[in-house]
């Protein structure tokens, strides 16, 4: 069966964690390279939202 790099990698944790997806959530080991997607997710594809406020700070600071 073919899978997505996603889904192996959250596997792969889920087998790290004792199939426990609790042990997962709270993984202590975050110097490992899947770390940060252990959720099944790519957090760099994330949509950045940027509230208005956020959106005003970052054009003073492109200005100064």
């Amino acid at each position: 069966m073919i899978t997505s790099p996603m889904k192996a990698i959250r596997q792969n944790c889920l087998d790290c964690a004792g199939g426990s997806h609790v042990e997962v959530t709270h993984c202590p080991v975050t110097k490992c390279p899947m770390y940060p997607f252990r959720f099944g997710k790519n957090p760099y594809l994330a949509k950045k939202v940027l509230t208005d406020e956020r959106r005003e700070e970052l054009a003073k600071n492109m200005t100064a």
